[in-house]
């Protein structure tokens, strides 16, 4: 969810028996986890005593590595699993385990090792290999997603009050004017997998339907610990017979809706620049109420407008939707929303954006939305060095995030000391 200094290898699960789906109740004797070293790394010393979570359903299993970065589990129940592992690292740390062959890096920011497998099948004893990456932590992460509205008292949908947020981690203010936050396509038939994004980029890009900045030729200043918030109608909208919803006439920034029967704006709170949009006729924010709600954001001094775009692939089209093909080096954080199945969970293979971008993926409990549900990122038992509270992130929105009905903007859980 931040951005990756190397690229993600494959995943891959090494079989050791063959896949007996007869007997899927039975608990296996033995199921191994393997942590592969990031390329730079010169040896496994950094891989021991790391936790591994298994999830599935309702169940959370955790195991610890050995040195060499193994876990064995025992008993494990077949089933589909994620399985995930994260940790931190300091700049110093990162240059001792590299060899000083790793990029130049902020000393200021601490690194993230972490590694994620989703949907992963084990039904029989197996060893299950995870690649690890290495991320630099972001000053400004994405910290809320609001998209799945809600219904008024007359049970009619209510869709003005989506809103996105921004918290800026660090110990010193910081000036976010000029920063862009893109929508991620999110089409019900994907334009692009990730493995034509493969096919046809390298996976070297990202498709955006909106591209959106912070105004430029103004200063402005995030506080240490501070959030900015982004919304579609700055205006109280508990005032519209919509408990559900906020009071988002403190907002730092609107989308202003320009279209023929728009949302109430509200000229007080500055505009968000609209860079781009893939129908003419959507000037806000377009988030999808029951999720592939990817965000992204990103810096760059290129002409942004200039950038290439693509029609669906295989890109043969000469009329229609288009989509602007971000470069994936600019991404310095990401977060994908998916939509949720009663039965199955969200679909990992929707995916948009990299594991390296995003290991996984959050989503809101409701599989159609209009709940109220918003998604934020967990409060860390971490402090700054200066004393403000951090939110979880460990380039993995499955673990990096919780979801809440009454949680209200500029909020955050705190953890019990």
């Amino acid at each position: 969810m931040r951005k990756t200094i190397y690229c993600l290898l494959s995943l891959t699960a090494m079989l050791s028996a063959c896949v007996d789906y007869e007997d899927a109740t039975k608990p296996l004797q033995q199921t191994t986890v393997r942590l592969v070293k990031p390329e730079l790394f010169t040896d496994n010393s950094n891989l021991g005593n790391r936790t591994i979570t298994l999830k599935a359903d309702n169940k959370t299993l955790t195991a610890q590595t050995d040195a060499n970065g193994v876990a064995s589990i025992s008993e494990l129940t077949p089933d589909v699993y994620t399985i995930s592992t994260a940790w931190s690292i300091t700049s110093s740390e990162y240059s001792a385990i590299t060899g000083g062959k790793g990029q130049a890096l902020s000393s200021a920011h601490d690194l993230t090792v972490s590694g994620s497998l989703a949907k992963q099948e084990i039904f029989a004893e197996q060893t299950v290999d995870i690649q690890l990456s290495v991320s630099e932590d972001q000053d400004i992460v994405i910290s809320k997603i609001y998209y799945a509205t809600s219904k008024d008292e007359n049970n009619k949908i209510y869709r003005a009050g989506q809103y996105l947020e921004l918290f800026n981690q660090s110990d010193d203010s910081v000036d976010v004017a000029g920063l862009y936050i893109g929508l991620v396509e999110a089409e019900g038939i994907q334009a692009y997998t990730l493995e034509n994004l493969h096919e046809q980029y390298a996976d070297s890009v990202v498709l955006l339907k909106q591209i959106f900045r912070i105004p430029k030729d103004t200063i402005c200043k995030m506080a240490p610990g501070g959030t900015l918030l982004i919304v579609n109608s700055a205006i109280d909208h508990t005032k519209n017979n919509a408990p559900m919803e906020h009071d988002l006439t403190g907002a730092d920034f609107e989308a202003k809706d320009t279209s023929k029967n728009p949302l109430t704006n509200n000229p007080e709170v500055p505009a968000l620049d609209l860079i781009y949009s893939y129908y003419s006729t959507i000037s806000n924010m377009n988030l999808l109420t029951n999720g592939l709600c990817g965000v992204v954001l990103f810096q760059t001094d290129e002409d942004v407008t200039s950038w290439e775009k693509t029609y669906k692939y295989p890109n043969t089209a000469t009329s229609g939707t288009q989509w602007v093909l971000l470069p994936k080096r600019y991404i310095l954080d990401g977060v994908e929303c998916l939509s949720n199945r009663a039965d199955t969970g969200p679909d990992i293979s929707k995916k948009r954006l990299y594991p390296e971008i995003d290991a996984s993926c959050t989503h809101i409990v409701a599989t159609t939305g209009y709940t109220g549900e918003v998604v934020y990122r967990k409060t860390s038992d971490k402090k700054s060095a200066g004393g403000h509270k951090l939110l979880v992130d460990t380039n993995n929105s499955a673990n990096d995030f919780n979801v809440s009905k009454t949680i209200s903007p500029r909020e955050y859980d705190e953890v019990e000391e």
